[in-house]
């Protein structure tokens, strides 16, 4: 199946209503395992049992990057390729994407504590991400503000291609300004500095996470396909009363004017 198949929305809820049990089955096995290896994980000798808040943080920060990434491929989608479904992906993906930079902002205001000694820091790479998750509120309200869904998908196609400007300055502020944080340690040149004992919980965990997305993801454009549907079977429901109120009105004016004209 490609994706010209995907454009139709009936295959596609279709084929994810086979795909979503199998998702959710694998996301919940892998986040058990990430979370057991997580708390069976060694205590960092510097920072103690604080370390483990990274498993929860680095995914959730990736991901409230990785969402934006789709958002970002799904405006493109909307307004180069005209794909049917691209502005429902785009729409249904945003509420999670701020979830997950919430939970990135808070668990690594968290862990910053008693690193930092204090929650909240003006640093590049904190205010980046703030500004990210208030630009992910933004499109949400940007989507309820326009009741036609063609516009609002326009616009809310430019204001994300837009954004987009912000997630390369998330992933290089720590190189390019003196921040708190520490430059990657995961994804870098030569190799991962983390021990294997702190590596493989943090990968379990971050596939885990991903794939937590995508099962949300799939059933939040489900549920918009559908309430779409429902809106238009609504609209064509109220346009049909209205023709008749229209047609017995008229039928009765004819009426009034023949006992007149009698």
């Amino acid at each position: 199946m490609t994706l010209i198949d995907l454009a139709n929305p009936t295959r596609f809820l279709a084929l994810t209503a086979r795909l979503l049990p199998w998702l959710a089955a694998a996301t919940i096995i892998l986040l058990a395992i990430g979370l057991y290896q997580s708390a069976t994980a060694p205590d960092d000798y510097q920072q103690g049992a604080t370390v483990k808040i990274m498993f929860i943080h680095v995914p959730n920060a990736w991901l409230s990057m990785f969402v934006w990434g789709v958002m970002s491929i799904a405006s493109l989608g909307t307004l180069v390729w005209r794909h049917p479904l691209a502005d429902v992906a785009a729409k249904a993906a945003a509420p999670i994407g701020a979830a997950f930079t919430f939970l990135a902002l808070l668990t690594g205001s968290l862990w910053g504590r008693p690193m930092w000694g204090t929650y909240w820091e003006w640093d590049a790479r904190l205010t980046s991400v703030l500004i990210l998750f208030l630009m992910y509120v933004g499109l949400m309200a940007l989507w309820r503000a326009v009741d036609e869904p063609s516009r609002a998908a326009r616009a809310a196609a430019v204001l994300t291609l837009v954004g987009a400007i912000n997630l390369p300055i998330i992933k290089f502020s720590v190189d390019w300004w003196n921040t708190l944080h520490q430059p990657a340690s995961v994804m870098r040149m030569g190799g991962s500095s983390l021990d294997r004992s702190f590596l493989i919980p943090l990968l379990v965990m971050a596939v885990g996470f991903t794939l937590l997305f995508v099962t949300l993801h799939i059933a939040a454009m489900r549920n918009e396909i559908l309430r779409r549907r429902v809106r238009s079977l609504q609209m064509m429901q109220a346009s049909r009363v209205a023709f008749s109120e229209a047609g017995i009105s008229s039928r009765e004016d004819s009426t009034s004017k023949e006992v007149g004209a009698a």
